[in-house]
């Protein structure tokens, strides 16, 4: 299995959506114009430029979907600077899947569900509640708590809108930082918008945002009542080979690429101090 997952494919862009001013979400498929391989949501993949570099991201389709990957991923350095300027037709390298995925046929199924992600934060959990919406039968009412810095910043805003909220027991409540022309909806930070909203606590929640975001949710859900048993996040902390080896992303007796990029909050109090 590790030498599978180590050994690139050639995938092929095939369509590029540009969902913020520095997120875009890339469609790949293999050479033979199908899906590269299976995965679980939560699960990442290793996108190289020959040449450039490599780095991993989260896959943001649902595995329920047979025919290609997405990943949405933001400009913030060369490699994803060379991303955003591809076009349609181009070639990257992918391997994986890596790490432990979201436990939605076990911990998850016949659960409600709190999903809080902070702008980019909601593609890696957009694979899971995708999934959920494939598999209605299995879960119950969905919450889904997202903010942004402003309204042009919030990723999957059309799927959002015309999906999302359109599914039965699914409850979506937007947020951005600051007000805006033209947005008429909640203005403020996410973790006083959970607060705010008063989520009940018969809900397994799965945070994913900036780790000051994080924090103050965290200590938010607590607040309400949530403990952290029933708390998940996902991580994509300093990874390079995905399989455990180069030790880059070895937190105490934890390797992010393998152990993760799942964890449950209370696994996360036994990792040293400093992270």
């Amino acid at each position: 299995m590790v030498n599978e997952v180590l050994i690139p494919h050639i995938g092929v862009i095939t369509d590029i959506r540009k969902d913020t001013p520095d997120v875009k979400t890339f469609r790949v498929v293999g050479l033979d114009g199908k899906k590269v391989f299976e995965h679980m949501p939560g699960q990442c993949a290793m996108l190289s430029i020959p040449g450039v570099g490599e780095a991993m991201f989260s896959i943001t389709s649902s595995p329920t979907n047979t025919e290609f990957m997405e990943f949405s991923i933001k400009k913030c350095g060369c490699l994803t600077s060379w991303l955003h300027a591809m076009t349609v037709g181009q070639q990257v390298t992918i391997r994986g899947p890596y790490g432990n995925g979201f436990p939605v046929t076990t911990d998850f199924k016949g659960k409600n569900m709190l999903f809080i992600a902070g702008g980019i934060g909601l593609a890696p959990l957009r694979s899971v509640i995708n999934y959920i919406r494939d598999n209605r039968q299995d879960y119950g009412t969905i919450d889904i708590v997202y903010g942004s810095r402003s309204m042009d910043d919030l990723v999957d805003f059309r799927e959002i809108e015309e999906e999302w909220k359109n599914e039965k027991d699914f409850n979506v409540y937007l947020t951005i930082d600051r007000e805006q022309e033209g947005w008429n909806g909640h203005v403020g930070f996410v973790p006083s918008y959970v607060k705010e909203v008063n989520i009940p606590t018969d809900r397994t929640a799965v945070l994913c945002g900036p780790p000051i975001m994080i924090k103050f949710t965290l200590q938010a859900l607590l607040e309400l009542g949530f403990n952290k048993t029933q708390v998940y996040t996902t991580l994509e902390f300093r990874m390079k080979c995905g399989v455990g080896k180069c030790g880059r992303c070895n937190v105490g007796n934890k390797y992010i690429c393998k152990d993760g990029p799942v964890f449950r909050m209370d696994q996360l109090q036994e990792l040293p101090s400093e992270y």
